[in-house]
């Protein structure tokens, strides 16, 4: 025991950097892992609930991302764990609160909570494209001299279509209602699957800037603004590949169209709807950001007005120390700059995504002044404590907690969404919209 408390002082003494008057087993303890943390889930949620625009209140102009986000969503899914993963130091114990969920505590209950939401967006996929497997199977299976690399989406998609290889007008029917129901559902199980972390953070009263009930409401609206924001980035990136991939004849670079045939390609195709998509989604984003924006800063002026004991050291924090994080790179160049952006008329394809970027750095942001600026001020209220991340590692603890670590939960979700793409075709076209 004496060993692992020793542990974690060190854990935290590796990047806290004090000032004034700190307590001495005062640390710096939650790091760029619990910033990426609620981060990530936020992505998660947000990205489905873009897709359930579509699927659930049948905005049809969202059709095409509304599929990329759900297939996207799904491959950041698993990438939400793993910060908590980095960060604990004794990782093999995280699965504990899968295999033993509760409501006894806001972790434990996120136990239940991300197995349910997993088993919805699953089951939605599969739903929506249960007759591309089936219709994958028939073609596969009707070829005699197939590919190890066929022969392996031949076997993933026999698997996984479980049987079912009905696609009559009645079956597709029940597989669109099923699509809406589990959509619908899914909006508040991924709304609190977000909304937990804001919980945590909003019930800690020992912390006097997490201590306020609408943390929950910022964090849940703040993700569904970071989600959307990410599908129009990443959703812009990948049709510009397309779009060079196409022009040029390399269709070796998409995975849909090795696994599908050049037919899933088409530049002219891949162009107008790209501009159709950006611009439409980016209108939705811009709501969004009005109320996220408009909580946050009716929590800020809640604070001032109420002028809590704490307010002293809050004051000093919010507007002298972390003045420059909090109004210039958070509401300033992640709000402010891209909401005018996107208010201006005449939006183009790039300005949409430009202003994406900022969205999700002033997120980002926001993450951050929320977990490490509520441990800048100690205890005492008169000393401060900053976060410096180790940018080159020492030992494998510096890597975890320092950019190393930061990088690879920023990857992770890009690799696993370009092998879920192979299966899933995020950017399939269907056979009426096909084009000629």
């Amino acid at each position: 025991m004496v060993e692992q408390l020793a542990q974690v002082v060190v854990h935290g003494q590796a990047w806290t950097v004090k000032d004034l008057f700190v307590l001495p087993n005062e640390y710096v303890y939650w790091s760029i892992q619990i910033v990426l943390y609620p981060y990530m889930t936020g992505l998660v949620a947000g990205a489905f609930v873009l897709s359930s625009l579509y699927h659930v209140f049948g905005v049809e102009k969202l059709k095409e991302i509304a599929r990329f986000a759900l297939v996207f969503s799904f491959a950041l899914l698993p990438v939400a764990m793993l910060p908590l993963m980095l960060h604990l130091m004794q990782p093999m114990r995280g699965i504990n609160v899968l295999m033993t969920p509760h409501f006894t505590s806001a972790i434990s209950a996120f136990g239940i909570v991300f197995l349910a939401y997993t088993c919805i967006v699953a089951a939605e996929i599969w739903f929506v494209y249960r007759e591309f497997i089936v219709s994958s199977v028939v073609r596969l299976g009707a070829k005699s001299d197939r590919s190890f690399y066929e022969n392996t989406l031949f076997f993933i998609y026999k698997l996984i279509s479980l049987g079912a290889m009905d696609v009559s007008p009645e079956a597709l029917k029940a597989d669109h209602k099923a699509i809406k129901i589990l959509a619908g559902l899914g909006i508040p199980v991924a709304s609190f699957l977000h909304g937990y972390a804001g919980f945590i953070f909003g019930s800690v009263k020992a912390n006097a800037l997490w201590m306020t009930p609408l943390m929950p409401v910022i964090f849940i609206c703040s993700a569904i603004v970071s989600g959307i924001a990410l599908c129009i980035v990443c959703y812009y990136v990948f049709m510009e590949l397309r779009k060079w991939a196409a022009k040029r004849g390399k269709n070796y670079f998409l995975p849909d169209a090795i696994a599908h045939g050049s037919s899933a390609v088409d530049y002219e195709h891949l162009r107008s709807v790209q501009e159709h998509e950006v611009k439409m989604t980016s209108k939705y984003l811009l709501i969004f950001m009005t109320l996220a924006l408009t909580l946050e800063i009716l929590d800020m002026i809640f604070r001032g007005y109420t002028a809590v004991k704490s307010w002293d050291i809050l004051r000093n924090v919010l507007l002298e120390r972390d003045f420059t994080n909090i109004f210039v790179l958070q509401y300033g160049v992640g709000n402010f700059l891209p909401f005018i952006m996107l208010l201006i008329p005449g939006v183009t394809v790039r300005r949409a995504a430009l202003a994406s970027m900022l969205v999700l750095f002033g997120v980002f942001m926001m993450r951050w002044n929320v977990v490490i600026g509520g441990q800048a001020f100690s205890l005492t209220f008169h000393g401060f404590m900053d976060y410096s991340m180790p940018i080159i590692p020492r030992d494998i603890e510096s890597f975890k907690e320092g950019l190393g670590g930061a990088l690879l939960v920023g990857i992770a979700p890009f690799v696993i969404f370009y092998f879920l793409n192979m299966i899933f075709p995020a950017f399939m076209v269907d056979k009426e919209e096909a084009p000629h």
